[in-house]
């Protein structure tokens, strides 16, 4: 993922920044607790087709 083009995403639903997680080729949103998957380096920044992720998942990105 490019580092600017990370630089200038917002989570659609509540504008904070994003982390990248290359493993799983998403990026995440901890304040919603939403993972954007991303398709080919296209991130598909759908709310609807957001990954809802556990307070377990989130917590442990935040360390």
């Amino acid at each position: 993922m490019d580092k600017k083009l990370l630089e200038i995403l917002a989570c659609p639903a509540c504008k904070s920044g994003l982390q990248y997680q290359q493993q799983q080729q998403e990026l995440v949103c901890i304040p919603c607790r939403l993972a954007y998957t991303v398709r080919d380096d296209i991130p598909i920044m759908l709310i609807d087709q957001a990954r809802k992720m556990s307070s377990d998942e989130t917590d442990s990105l935040r360390k």
